[in-house]
């Protein structure tokens, strides 16, 4: 991490150096979590996705109303 840069947590803001070994490594931690619950969001529309369309195919190999 490069001098100056800064973060802000709860409407403060924090410069990356003054902080803690254990403090970023929490920010590392949460910053690996934000990835995969993005990851995981898109994993969860492509399966909607693919449901909408089973339940379409579906709906074309029921019986028509006569």
């Amino acid at each position: 991490m490069t001098n100056g840069q800064t973060i802000t947590i709860n409407g403060k803001e924090y410069e990356l150096d003054s902080l803690s070994e254990a403090a970023k490594a929490q920010l590392t931690n949460l910053r690996v979590v934000d990835q995969e619950i993005s990851r995981l969001q898109q994993q969860q529309a492509i399966a909607q996705t693919a449901r909408n369309a089973y339940a379409n195919a579906l709906k074309e190999q029921l019986p028509k109303d006569a």
